[in-house]
C-alpha cells in the first residue's frame, strides 16, 4: 500500500479544462454536486466562509459512499477516466441513480475556484486525506504528488462521505447564496431522495429545489410535452417534461428564456427554442425542461464536456431537434390562441361584449374596420378600464347586425324578423316584415284585404285609418302617400315574392341592402299607424 498518491497529468490539460471551462461558481460547484449524486448521497451541504474581505473558503460535504485509496488513486486521481467504461453503465446500491458522471474531468473545476483543494473522505471506516496546490500543479512535469496526510486510516466514523475544502479561492466578490442556489436549481432535477444545502457563516440556509427554478415565474399556460408531440413520435416513451408560458415577457438575463434539456437529472443543453427563426414575441413568453434520459445511452457522446450544449450535428440529434421544433412550433400556435381567447373572455367580463359573436355579426367591410380599431386599442397584456369603456362605446354605435339596428326598425317588426337577418335570410327579413305591416293594417282598419288592394283603407275619401290630419293639404298628402307607398310595397315587393321561390329573385332582384330598405320603409308606415309602439 502507498504512502502518498500520485497525480499524472499535462499542466495544461488542468488549465484548459479545468479553470477555463469551470470560471464560475454555479458550474463548478455542479461538478461536485455530481460527484456526490453518484456516489448514492443523499444529501450534501455546501458551506461558504467568509471572514473580511479576503478570507474566502467554501467546503462540500456529502454522506455518499466515499472513496478508498485504491478509489483515489486509481480513479478520482486519474483524468479522463470513463467511469461508465470502468465501471459500467449501472444502478447506484442505494437509490438506483444512473451516473452522470462520464468524462473524468469534473474534478478539475476544482481549480477553477481555488488554488489548493483537500479531499477528506471516509470509507468502510478508512479514512483517506490530501491536498492539491495549484501553483505546484503547474510546475510539475507530467507528475504531481499531492500533499497526502492520511492513507486507509481506521476511523470510528459511523457514516461514510466526503469532505472536501477550496481555500485561496479566485474570486472576491462576497457570496450571494440565493442567486448561487438559484443557478444550481436551474442545472439540476433534484427528487426527494437527494437534498442540496448552502450555508453561510452567519447561520443563513438555502435549500436547492426544483420549486425554486421558477419561483419567481408567473406562470400563464403551461403543456405536458408527450401531449404535444406528434402522435407517431418514437420518444413518446423517451422524454417527459413541461412548456410553460409567462404573463408577461421573460427577462433575458433570467437564464430561463427557451426549454432546458435535462439528462439523467442533470443539465445538457442550455435553454433553446430548437427553430432558426426565434422573430415571434411568442419566443419571449417560453420557458420550461425536458427529460431525456435516452441522450446518455447514445453510441455517441453527444454532450459537452462541461454538459450545457449538445452536438446537434449528431443524426439522432437532428431528428431529435425537429421533433422538438414541431412541439414548440404547435404550442406556439396554441399559446396565441389561448391568449386571445383569455383576452375575449377578460373584454366580455368587462364589457359585456362577446367579441368573437359580435364581429361575427358584422358586415364584412365592417368588420374590417371594427377589428382593426380594436386590435389597435387594446394592450397586448390584456386589457385596461379605459380600453373598457372605449370596447362599450363602439359596440353602442356599432352593434350586432348594425345594418339592421341602424335603422331603427319598429319594435313589432323588429322583434319578429330579427331571427332572419341573424341567419343572413334577409329576403324572409323583409317579407315577415311586410306580412307585419299587413297584419298591422288589417289589426287597425278591420279590413280583411290582401296585397295591393289593403292599400285602400287609406283612401282619403273613404279612409279606415288617419295616418295625419284630413283637414289640412299636408295631412292629405301624408295620407295619401301612406296609401301609394303601401301599394307599392305590396305590388312591387310582396307580390314579386310571393308569386316566385324567394331563391330565384334574392338577391339576384332584391340585394340585402334593398331588403334593407324595404324593412325601413315597413317600419316607416308602421310607426305612421302605431306610434306609441
Amino acid at each position: 500500500m502507498p504512502n502518498s498518491f500520485e497525480l499524472k497529468f499535462d499542466p495544461k490539460t488542468i488549465e484548459h479544462l479545468g479553470v477555463r471551462m469551470y470560471s464560475t461558481l454555479p458550474p463548478a460547484l455542479a461538478e461536485l454536486i455530481s460527484n456526490a449524486y453518484d456516489a448514492d448521497a443523499s444529501k450534501i451541504i455546501i458551506q461558504f466562509h467568509e471572514r473580511g474581505a479576503r478570507e474566502k473558503s467554501i467546503t462540500v460535504i456529502d454522506n455518499g459512499y466515499g472513496m478508498t485509496s485504491d478509489d483515489i488513486q486509481n480513479k478520482f486521481l486519474v483524468i479522463g477516466r470513463n467511469r461508465r467504461q470502468s465501471d459500467g453503465d449501472k444502478p447506484s446500491p442505494t437509490y438506483k441513480r444512473l451516473p452522470t458522471g462520464k468524462k473524468g474531468l469534473g474534478k478539475l473545476a476544482l481549480f477553477g475556484l481555488a488554488e489548493r483543494v483537500t479531499v477528506d473522505t471516509t470509507k468502510n471506516n478508512l479514512r483517506n486525506r490530501f491536498s492539491l496546490n495549484w501553483n505546484d500543479l503547474l510546475s510539475a512535469e507530467g507528475t504531481y504528488n499531492p500533499v497526502t496526510e492520511k492513507v486507509d486510516e481506521f476511523s470510528d466514523l459511523k457514516e461514510s462521505g466526503t469532505f472536501i475544502k477550496l481555500e485561496r479561492l479566485k474570486r472576491k466578490t462576497p457570496f450571494n447564496i440565493e442567486a448561487i442556489a438559484d443557478s444550481l436549481s436551474k442545472i439540476f432535477i433534484v427528487d426527494e431522495n437527494f437534498k442540496i444545502i448552502l450555508k453561510t457563516t452567519n447561520g443563513k440556509s438555502v435549500v436547492v429545489s426544483n420549486e425554486r427554478r421558477y419561483q419567481n415565474f408567473d406562470v400563464e399556460f403551461q403543456w405536458d410535452l408527450n401531449d404535444v408531440l406528434p402522435s407517431d413520435s418514437v420518444y413518446k416513451d423517451k422524454i417527459s417534461g413541461k412548456l410553460l408560458t409567462s404573463k408577461t415577457p421573460i427577462p433575458p438575463n433570467s437564464g430561463l428564456r427557451g426549454v432546458t434539456i435535462f439528462s439523467r437529472g442533470k443539465l445538457v443543453n442550455l435553454p433553446d427554442f430548437f427553430s432558426s427563426s426565434t422573430s415571434s414575441h411568442f419566443y419571449q413568453y417560453l420557458t420550461g425542461w425536458i427529460i431525456a434520459d435516452f441522450i446518455d445511452l447514445l453510441p455517441e457522446d453527444v454532450i459537452s464536456t462541461n454538459r450545457q450544449y449538445l452536438n446537434w450535428d449528431n443524426e439522432e440529434m437532428i431528428h431529435f431537434r425537429d421533433v422538438l421544433s414541431t412541439a414548440v412550433s404547435f404550442v406556439g400556435n396554441d399559446w396565441r390562441k389561448k391568449r386571445r381567447d383569455k383576452k375575449d373572455n377578460s373584454i366580455k367580463e368587462k364589457t359585456g361584449v362577446d367579441r368573437e359573436k359580435w364581429l361575427a355579426t358584422l358586415p364584412k367591410e365592417v368588420r374590417k374596420k371594427v377589428d382593426k380599431i380594436v386590435k389597435t386599442l387594446e394592450d397586448e397584456e390584456g386589457i385596461s378600464d379605459n380600453f373598457g369603456v372605449v370596447m362599450q362605446s363602439l359596440h353602442s354605435l356599432v352593434p350586432e347586425y348594425p345594418m339592421l339596428h341602424w335603422r331603427h326598425l319598429h319594435p313589432k317588426v323588429k322583434d319578429r324578423i330579427k331571427t332572419y337577418y341573424a341567419n343572413e335570410q334577409y329576403a324572409f327579413a323583409a317579407d315577415q316584415g311586410v306580412k307585419i305591416y299587413a297584419e298591422i293594417v288589417r289589426e287597425k282598419s278591420g279590413s280583411s284585404e290582401d296585397g295591393s288592394n289593403l292599400a285602400n283603407v287609406f283612401n282619403v275619401d273613404n279612409s279606415q285609418i288617419e295616418v295625419a290630419d284630413l283637414t289640412t293639404d299636408t295631412g292629405r298628402n301624408i295620407q295619401m302617400g301612406q296609401m301609394h307607398l303601401t301599394r307599392g310595397l305590396m305590388q312591387g315587393f310582396r307580390n314579386p315574392i310571393n308569386h316566385a321561390p324567394i331563391d330565384s329573385v334574392c338577391p339576384s332582384t332584391f340585394s340585402e341592402l334593398d331588403c334593407l330598405n324595404i324593412l325601413s320603409l315597413v317600419s316607416y308606415l308602421s310607426t305612421r299607424i302605431d306610434p306609441e309602439d
